[in-house]
């Protein structure tokens, strides 16, 4: 067993049973420098006696871990502002990294933000900038702030500044807050993207956005200019539209055939191609609206393959337009649709698991709230295919003896499934705990004993 110690207790830190004294040991365990395994401050619910000793815990890791993790309350995770770390401070301004598409984080406190941005240290400052996690409330406050680099950021909520705040950014004396000011006004303003054409830090946005002057969309198209771009601005005049629609780049055309004012007869009329793994997230118009119904339903019932897949981004499709898409043929549809929507029939999610496979299947599998579990066993406990047999597991009528059975099986994530779940026979899941492979999933089954967690800690020279 000692020689298995590391993988033991990184699954003993995830066992949902793990007690609180226990925990608490594993949590002030050194590991050799290392700190505890990231599991121990990456689980939900961690009681207030497990949090004082995340928080004081002598090795900055730790406490880096714990402000990023995206499972404890944003006001547990404020309670490091004043760490001596920067460290520390830099990971709770950026925030958590998010696993998975259906995955968010309620943002840190307004007033956690606004003590972050005056922190002492440079790092913790653009970190907060850079967080993807800001209220749009709060980075609309920055619009006056003394900083350069917040007054630019506040510029990414354009719309939601008041007049006199989007005029003062306009005129600001720093140059990159007036050009990311330009940037969100030059949508309305022809003379502002006009001047943001000729700088080369601004122009392929402005050129994709801004309001243009038709003499400016004339000379781009003559000159060639990024004309991918030009075909995606909702400006640019019908005739220019229809020169680009026809140009023997297929990238312009293919930009051209999304754009949001043509209709279907005139859409499908284009020589486009689409690749086989694109999934549509350059249609900003359909992934502006995939809270829409009358977007998403333009782009669900469109024959255009992008307006479809970008569509099936959406978790708000209603069931009409969610049985019309997962009735199609296109994969990456298909795929879409069992990564974002709840209620994707079952024969699509398991087309999709077999087609994703390995880690990303599984996710899907553990997260989807309509994956099926009943009647896995009977289906898949003798497929072929190891990657299937572990869905048997899954199943709340699988048998001991069958759990038994997959925690031998020859492909190792089945036996690591079977020895994490709690109806594997106890002899078995003791022997488990000293075979490599398997050791962190016996660790973490939530029906070890304690004595048996104890006796994990004790053979790995966790302090009591």
């Amino acid at each position: 067993m000692v020689a298995f110690h590391a993988p033991a207790l990184d699954g003993l830190a995830r066992n949902p049973a793990l007690p609180t004294p226990l925990l608490l040991r594993l949590l002030a365990f050194d590991g050799g420098g290392d700190g505890p395994p990231r599991h121990a401050m990456l689980r939900p619910g961690l009681p207030e006696s497990a949090i004082a000793v995340i928080l004081a815990h002598p090795n900055p890791w730790v406490r880096i871990d714990y402000a990023k993790s995206k499972l404890a309350e944003p006001g547990q995770r404020a309670r490091l502002v004043d760490d001596p770390s920067p460290r520390v401070r830099a990971a709770l301004a950026y925030g958590p990294q998010l696993g998975g598409p259906r995955a968010s984080v309620t943002p840190l406190p307004d007033d956690v933000c606004a003590r972050l941005l005056d922190d002492r240290d440079p790092s913790v400052r653009a970190a907060l900038l850079e967080s993807p996690h800001l209220a749009p409330s709060f980075v609309a406050s920055l619009a006056t702030h003394r900083d350069p680099a917040a007054r630019r950021s506040a510029a990414r909520v354009w719309e939601k500044l008041s007049p006199e705040e989007q005029s003062a950014l306009l005129a600001d004396p720093d140059p990159e807050v007036r050009r990311a000011a330009a940037l969100g006004e030059c949508r309305r303003d022809a003379h502002l993207t006009a001047e943001l054409l000729r700088d080369p830090k601004s122009a392929a946005e402005a050129l994709r956005h801004g309001l243009l002057h038709r003499a400016d969309a004339e000379r781009c198209l003559a000159e060639r200019t990024d004309l991918a771009a030009l075909a995606e601005n909702p400006s640019l005049p019908a005739d220019l539209v229809e020169r680009l629609a026809v140009d023997p780049d297929e990238d312009v055309r293919l930009a051209v055939s999304v754009r949001p004012e043509l209709d279907e007869r005139r859409r499908m009329a284009i020589d486009f191609t689409v690749g086989d793994l694109d999934r549509g997230e350059g249609v900003r118009w359909v992934r502006d609206g995939l809270a829409d119904p009358k977007v998403l339903r333009r782009a669900a019932t469109s024959a255009h393959p992008l307006l479809r897949r970008t569509a099936a981004l959406s978790p708000h499709l209603p069931p009409d337009l969610l049985l019309l898409l997962a009735r199609g043929e296109d994969q990456v549809v298909e795929n879409c649709l069992g990564i974002h929507h709840p209620d994707t029939p079952e024969e699509v999610l398991m087309r999709v698991y077999a087609r994703l496979g390995s880690t990303f299947s599984a996710w899907m599998a553990e997260t989807h709230p309509r994956f099926p579990r009943e009647g896995l066993a009977a289906r898949y406990a003798d497929h072929p295919d190891g990657h299937y047999r572990r869905l048997a597991v899954r199943d709340p009528a699988a048998t001991p003896t069958l759990i038994e059975r997959l925690s031998h099986d020859p492909t190792v994530w089945t036996r690591q499934e079977a020895a994490e779940d709690p109806r594997l026979p106890l002899h078995r899941l003791r022997e488990a705990l000293h075979v490599p492979e398997l050791a962190s999933s016996a660790a973490a089954n939530p029906a070890l004993p304690e004595y048996e967690m104890a006796a994990v800690l004790d053979l790995a020279g966790v302090p009591a």
